[in-house]
């Protein structure tokens, strides 16, 4: 029986995850009360048991252990463990609250959860490394054939190359011979699954479009009868990477090549939400200090509190933008210019402050109450620069696919830009965004931003 000692990592891993949970319990008692009788007895003995079955409940739901080859990575097995204790913490946490379980010790549930985790996460990347090595020698492999050559067959070949810790061995390609053929190629259509019975093949791998659907057919008609796997290569890299997902009509699937990513219903949904909520209450709460910062402005230098200036938004929309005045009256009458930061003699003395801080922009606000803007998203330009930046990096026509916003990775990594050099510099960290893009991800970029904030280190 090929890979017999395979089933043994599904059980494997259930136990020695019981077994770090227990004695996470367990040794968190004796380490935060110097013994672990207690443990076996009431009320401890109710929460151990509680532990267990609610670790047993999340395995049974969620199947955390079934994953492909693949997925087989530290950072995929330790996210998925952490995602599960957190769940667990949780459920935890109500169950005490549900008891009124005062009487349980804090410190003894974070050492049991510390201990888990060390030991957890100690096990899958000790496994790893085990796995590793045995593979290397030979053991637990899979043999694999392509069928169809050409360049995503080679790509495929190319890419378990280059990861042999998953333990895939090439046994060649399958295709009609032609010029173009490699010397690799172990045979026709018609010497495939006799070669697969004979050599052991555990997976066949089909390209499209190199292989028409009544050979594809024959294919997976036969590994019923010979046990092996049939996987289907679609060259949609170019597709996929602007949000490409599947639709099914009926039974047939339907592949919609929009970008879904940035029309994403739940997304936008969250995020207006959250912009609607958030602006409403800086602008509530803020008004005393909104008042302070307008009287400094208008104090510090003639002219209008306010600075209205024409930006272009999502889709290409231009939009007006507002902002506390942080440069003298008249700055642009020869036309357009960008800033040149702490140099430009431009920028009042107390507009300098604002800038290093961030308080010019919080008139933004207003445009994400009306809908122009979010608090999170690149920063928008003027059509002037825009065009000029187009022509040295055309992909900045990606940010236009979502709404601009106030902060954004640019403006934390790098800032104002004094020069269309410094522009595209700064949209290498914007094009993150789009791609990127979800609730705590902009959590993490406003966090970001307050820190600059109150350091007054904005550029």
């Amino acid at each position: 029986m090929r890979h017999r000692y395979s089933i043994l990592l599904f059980p494997l891993h259930i136990f020695v995850d019981f077994l770090s949970l227990n004695i996470g319990f367990v040794g968190a008692y004796g380490i935060k009360f110097g013994t672990i009788d207690p443990v076996f007895e009431t009320p401890y003995a109710t929460l151990w048991w509680v532990f267990n079955l609610v670790w047993l409940a999340e395995i049974i739901l969620f199947k955390p252990y079934i994953f492909p080859r693949q997925l087989f990575k530290a950072d995929h097995l330790i996210k998925k463990m952490l995602l599960l204790m957190a769940l667990h913490i949780a459920i935890i946490a109500v169950y005490w609250v549900a008891v009124k379980g005062y009487y349980y010790s804090r410190e003894h549930l974070v050492i049991a959860y510390g201990l888990f985790a060390v030991l957890g996460i100690a096990f899958r990347v000790g496994g790893l490394i085990f796995l590793k090595e045995y593979r290397a020698r030979g053991y637990n492999n899979r043999r694999y054939i392509v069928v169809g050559y050409g360049k995503l067959a080679t790509t495929i070949r190319g890419f378990y190359d280059a990861h042999p810790e998953m333990g895939f061995h090439f046994y060649g390609y399958f295709d009609e011979p032609n010029d173009e053929t490699s010397d690799l190629l172990r045979g026709s259509y018609s010497d495939l699954l006799e070669y697969v019975k004979v050599n052991h093949i555990d997976c066949v791998y089909c390209c499209m479009p190199y292989i028409d659907n009544n050979r594809l057919r024959h294919i997976v008609d036969g590994a019923e009868n010979v046990d092996y796997q049939v996987k289907l290569l679609v060259d949609f890299r170019g597709f996929l990477a602007k949000g490409a997902s599947v639709e099914y009509h009926d039974f047939l699937p339907v592949l919609n090549l929009s970008p879904q990513v940035l029309a994403d219903f739940r997304v936008n949904t969250l995020k207006r939400g959250f912009d609607i909520l958030f602006s409403f209450s800086v602008l509530s709460l803020g008004a005393p200090f909104f008042l302070l910062v307008a009287l400094f402005t208008r104090l510090s230098s003639k002219g209008p509190i306010l600075y209205a200036q024409e930006r272009i938004g999502r889709d290409g929309k231009p939009f007006l933008i507002y902002k506390f005045r942080s440069m003298y009256i008249n700055s642009e009458q020869s036309g357009p210019a960008l800033s040149a930061g702490d140099r430009d003699s431009r920028i009042t003395p107390w507009g300098r402050f604002m800038r290093q801080t961030r308080l010019d922009e919080l008139p933004q606000f207003y445009n994400v109450l009306r809908g122009d803007m979010s608090v999170v998203g690149p920063r928008p330009e003027r059509q002037f620069f825009i065009d000029q930046i187009v022509e040295v990096a055309p992909e900045y026509k990606n940010l236009l696919k979502v709404k601009p916003g106030i902060t954004s990775i640019g403006q934390i990594k790098f800032g104002y830009a004094s020069s269309i050099e410094e522009m595209v510099q700064r949209l290498r960290y914007d094009l993150m965004y789009p791609e990127r893009r979800s609730f705590m991800f902009d959590m993490w970029i406003i966090a970001q931003t307050v820190r600059v904030m109150m350091q007054g280190r904005g550029k």
